[in-house]
């Protein structure tokens, strides 16, 4: 009779086991040591979660795949974050990912811690095609509001992908760009280009925000990212408005107008 492995041994086959129908598997079912069967519902839980996030992040790719199948190579996704601040620009990002593309849980990108978030970044940099970036001042927010300000942002950040699009998925904005495009609401949940771009633009403008918070201390930038927090509207009433501050909000403009 061979020998059983041990629990750290069995711990380490599992750990290269892919197949749930690895013979291996119904072997450890048998095993009757509580150790053994820690560890097979541990492995079990875990391919649960992986397949879950599989189909999950499969149906966030159903605009590209349908889209691929009409013959568009360069799909884009466009989102940008940073209408609500009443400080600091908005950005945009579009964003070309290649059909090889595979990063689960990309659809969370509000949800997702900041280290998480750079992470992704990171990745999609790395296996884009194409990442570009547009921003608008505040100064110009104010001059001809923010609506006009975002789509302006997405359509620098078109201008400067290095791949010309051939088809543009924006979350929840129609542009005025010579290109067949579809806007979709909370995209960054329903297509995993829109949700790369989220994401980008995210980073891009959290890293602005934070050097912004070097050069005017006292307003927690680097934390509320220019939304307007208590800490940040008790600096205004303590420090007054910044050269990054969106005059024609309130409550900024109404500091101003005293």
């Amino acid at each position: 009779m061979s020998k059983l492995p041990n629990i750290k041994e069995i711990e380490i086959i599992l750990k290269e086991i892919e197949d749930p129908k690895d013979n291996r598997l119904q072997e450890f079912e048998k095993d009757s040591r509580v150790g053994v069967q820690r560890l097979l519902e541990k492995w079990m839980k875990q391919k649960r979660r992986e397949e879950a996030d599989n189909l999950e992040f499969q149906n966030l790719c159903i605009f590209e795949k349908e889209l691929r199948n009409e013959g568009y190579k360069f799909i884009t996704g466009i989102d940008e974050v940073g209408r609500g601040p009443i400080a600091g620009p908005v950005v945009a990002a579009a964003v070309i990912l290649p059909s090889t593309f595979y990063l689960p849980g990309i659809n969370d990108s509000k949800k997702l811690n900041e280290k998480k978030r750079e992470l992704y970044a990171e990745y999609i940099h790395k296996h884009a095609i194409s990442v570009s970036i547009g921003i608008v001042s505040s100064k110009e927010i104010d001059q001809i509001n923010i609506y006009q300000a975002t789509k302006k942002a997405m359509v620098s950040a078109i201008h400067q992908l290095e791949e010309k699009p051939d088809y543009l998925l924006i979350d929840a904005m129609q542009l005025e760009v010579p290109y067949p495009q579809k806007s979709i609401i909370k995209g960054d949940s329903k297509s995993v280009s829109i949700a790369a771009a989220s994401i980008i633009a995210k980073v891009t403008r959290d890293h602005m925000m934070k050097e912004y918070a070097e050069e005017y201390r006292g307003y927690g930038f680097e934390k509320n990212m220019g939304y307007g927090t208590s800490e940040h509207l008790n600096g205004l009433n303590l420090h007054g408005v910044t050269p990054i501050h969106r005059k024609s909000f309130a409550p900024v403009k109404d500091l101003i107008g005293q």
